[in-house]
């Protein structure tokens, strides 16, 4: 074993080993209010909580603490913006002021620990500072990514009941602007609750209507609050909300806690990322999503680095090398993105011209995440770059990594198609349908022994039976991720596929359950499946087979436009549902169950795997030939 590799394997044997001597030598690293009674509370399990009785504010660790060392005049926060063509940095110091008033705004008008607070803004320091504001008061914030449609929005409306809501006039693509305001209002329109007030960040480039009585212009919400201070939040006192996609088509609202994210988002920065005081890191993620609340916000700037917000697209603002001019421009040390992008840069820049035009003086490695890294892209970025290419892999659930080549903590060999082994604190499994472990390299179900590590989530907003039921029930004593894969004889853990029918679209999860919903909707649709087919680009594309009512005389081209207009209203863009295919009969079970993996199968070219209890074997050969003429076989 290599020294680099022994580090490695010292740290996760430790962490398995002594979790509390372990995460309490994190957790040294960090302000705390009052010290912690427990480490890690096992008294009611499967709720298991960390650093318990511990008083610790997430904000003033991420901000104040670096004011009270020293380091105010230290680059916290680089916004970059291809698309208004503005960058503009904000000290620790400046970024510390902005937010305190904000958060006073907030408690002006009323926002206290507890309540919640939805921010569906593009991505500007406006977003952050929300965020941040709202952490230190102990408000609960949860940011909804704004590629969501109207009715997405109401449904996480419901469920959050927020007492505020923060959003803009506009986002902005590179070749339109996106109207925030008409699909917030609309949100409010259809959701059941209704916040007290909504502050609107209103943009140069489209300016929005206010209601009057319940809107305010966040300038003039500025206007005389008073910089609040940090609230004495607990540990355990939940931090944010982010909704991820259901089974049944209903988000599933993720809590997590100021203290054991601190800690581990502390720990990982160095040790997984390789990331220090005063260096830069460059997360091409959306805050609307957990990599962007995790690597873009509370990670870099709670261990004291420079992180880059960037609105803007790897290709096309202006062109492939748009990556590589910010990696330059602000010395950045790691980026990470989605494999989805690279596959754009490479499409785009095949021969790594951008890449190789000029020195990148420091940047360390790339990291990839938010599906899985296909070893052709992977083969690509290090040829590109000579530089280390890691692939990593978690989920919103989770918080932070689960399995990485941890940089910090040395190198290990890789291999490609996996993203290396368990990091330290997680301990990773394959079971099979009956709880059983299967031998090395046999495919089987993933999954992690409990307790979770700090960071992961403590539970499903207001619903703890549905976050068992989600999650620990299925295989007792475990986390059950969803996904498939296994462990080869290394400790390489490979993951193949989802266990379910979410699909992953360009590193956004998203639920095929939803977007029947939606098709079904259709007043000429009868029936659907909504499966998730090889896309080279986005990973997955959802596409709709569709069987009419019967009687339908109209045009079958006229309705599958419907129907992807109807998706793309219902749903938004982040769908990238293009393609609604009309067919005379979908293949099932003789229980009358949709073969959705089957004919997912189909299309990209796999093993149909027809399971024995299907209707009719000869619906498969029909749908073949559907995909086929419509030049979906075998991927797009």
């Amino acid at each position: 074993m290599s020294r680099t590799g022994s580090r490695y394997e010292a740290a996760h044997a430790r962490s398995l080993a002594e979790p509390d001597a372990f995460w309490r030598e994190a957790a040294a690293e960090l302000d705390w209010t009052r010290p912690f009674e427990r480490v890690l509370d096992d008294r009611n399990p499967p709720f298991y909580r960390w650093f318990t009785g511990g008083g610790i504010n997430i904000c003033d660790n991420a901000l104040d603490r670096h004011l009270r060392r020293g380091d105010g005049e230290r680059v916290a926060l680089i916004y970059d913006s291809p698309v208004t063509g503005t960058v503009q940095s904000f000290t620790y110091a400046e970024l510390t002021d902005c937010v305190a008033r904000f958060a006073g705004a907030l408690a002006r008008l009323g926002v206290v620990k507890g309540d919640r607070v939805v921010i569906y803004l593009p991505m500007v320091p406006e977003a952050v500072v929300a965020m941040l504001a709202c952490a230190r008061i102990g408000a609960v914030h949860s940011v909804v990514f704004g590629g969501f449609a109207a009715k997405e929005l109401a449904t996480r409306i419901d469920d959050a009941k927020p007492k505020l809501i923060v959003s803009a006039s506009c986002g902005i693509e590179p070749t339109r602007l996106v109207p925030y305001k008409p699909l917030l209002d609309a949100a409010i329109e259809l959701a059941a609750f209704k916040p007290d007030a909504c502050i609107i960040l209103q943009r140069p480039q489209l300016a929005a209507s206010l209601v009057a009585g319940r809107d305010l212009d966040w300038d003039e919400a500025l206007v005389g609050a008073e910089p609040a201070p940090c609230a004495d939040t607990e540990a355990t006192d939940p931090l944010y909300i982010l909704y991820t996609s259901g089974t049944t088509g209903i988000p599933k609202g993720v809590v997590r806690d100021h203290g054991g994210y601190a800690v581990a988002l502390q720990w990982s920065m160095p040790n997984i990322f390789g990331v220090g005081p005063g260096e830069v890191m460059f997360t091409a993620s959306d805050v609307g999503w957990v990599v962007g609340h995790s690597y873009i916000v509370y990670a870099p700037l709670l261990i004291g680095a420079t992180t880059v917000l960037y609105e803007g697209k790897p290709v096309g603002t202006p062109d492939a090398g748009a990556f590589w001019r910010v990696v330059r421009q602000h010395h950045v040390k790691v980026l990470f993105t989605a494999p989805t992008a690279f596959r754009a840069l490479r499409r785009d820049d095949p021969d790594g011209k951008f890449i190789k035009a000029a020195p990148l003086d420091g940047f360390a490695a790339l990291f990839l995440a938010g599906e899985r890294c296909d070893p052709a892209t992977l083969a690509w970025a290090e040829a590109q770059l000579d530089r280390p290419v890691i692939d990593h892999w978690w989920q919103t659930e989770t918080g932070w990594p689960i399995c990485a080549n941890c940089l910090g903590l040395g190198l290990l060999p890789v291999k490609p198609g996996s993203p290396t082994r368990a990091v330290p604190g997680w301990d990773v499994h394959v079971l099979d349908a009956d709880s059983r472990s299967v031998a090395a390299g046999e495919i089987g179900n993933l999954v992690m022994r409990l307790p979770l590590p700090p960071g992961s989530l403590t539970t499903l907003w207001q619903q703890d039976a549905r976050y068992v039921q989600s999650y620990l029930a299925e295989f007792p004593g475990y986390y059950q991720t969803g996904d498939a894969g296994y462990i080869d004889e290394d400790g390489y853990v490979y993951v193949m596929t989802r266990t379910d029918d979410i699909i992953n679209v360009a590193a956004h999860r998203l639920s095929t359950g939803s977007i029947e919903e939606v098709v079904s909707a259709h007043p000429d649709v009868a029936e659907c499946a909504v499966i998730g087919i090889a896309d080279a680009l986005k990973g997955q594309v959802p596409i709709a087979l569709i069987v009419l009512k019967a009687g339908i005389v109209r045009p079958l081209a006229e309705i599958e436009q419907e129907i992807v207009a109807l998706v793309r209203d219902r749903i938004g863009p982040v769908a990238s549902f293009k393609r609604a295919l009309v067919v005379d009969r979908l293949p099932k079970t003789r229980s009358g169950k949709i073969l959705r993996q089957t004919m997912r199968n189909l299309a990209d070219g796999k093993p149909p795997a027809v399971p024995a209890t299907i209707e009719d074997p000869a619906v498969l050969d029909e749908i073949a030939r559907y995909l086929a003429a419509a030049g979906l076989l075998a991927g797009i």
